[in-house]
């Protein structure tokens, strides 16, 4: 069954819940995403869509002036690990360094040594750190940073 990468619509805002609710303790409101999916001059989705029209997993950013703030980066479980959220989150940088950023942030958990090597690999950078940031459970988070001119691929 092949899978593709797109430019998210407001109808895939279920889709896009049901992600949230496969991956996260703590998911975003149905209400919260499609308030996003709706400000599309500020903020940037794409999904991963099966030919069968599942929304497989996401990636979102909000814009500001001329920075990216990465919001969450989702995949359904059994979809983990075969290299699709990489995939999403290089299109993703790239829709957004085409829109104007020249940084992206994040955050990750502390503990969450794989996203973190991950990040690194894509030349991200640990910038800081947000005390408590996560809750169930309660962790701090490492804010991340990657800059235009240092993205490996851009040209």
């Amino acid at each position: 069954m092949s899978i593709i990468v797109r430019k998210a619509r407001l109808e895939d805002g279920a889709g896009i819940y049901a992600v949230e609710e496969d991956a996260f303790s703590v998911p975003w409101s149905l209400d919260s995403i499609k308030r996003d999916l709706a400000n599309e001059e500020r903020t940037m989705y794409y999904v991963l869509e099966r030919e069968d029209g599942l929304i497989a997993g996401y990636a979102g950013l909000w814009k500001v002036l001329d920075e990216g703030q990465i919001t969450n980066i989702a995949l359904r479980k059994i979809f983990r690990r075969q290299g699709y959220g990489e995939l999403l989150v290089r299109v993703l940088m790239e829709a957004a360094w085409e829109a104007g950023c020249t940084d992206i942030f994040l955050e990750v958990r502390v503990s969450n040594q794989a996203a973190l090597q991950f990040y690194r690999k894509l030349g991200y950078e640990v910038l800081s750190v947000r005390k408590n940031y996560y809750s169930n459970p309660v962790e701090d988070a490492f804010i991340m940073d990657c800059k235009k001119r240092s993205y490996p691929w851009v040209r």
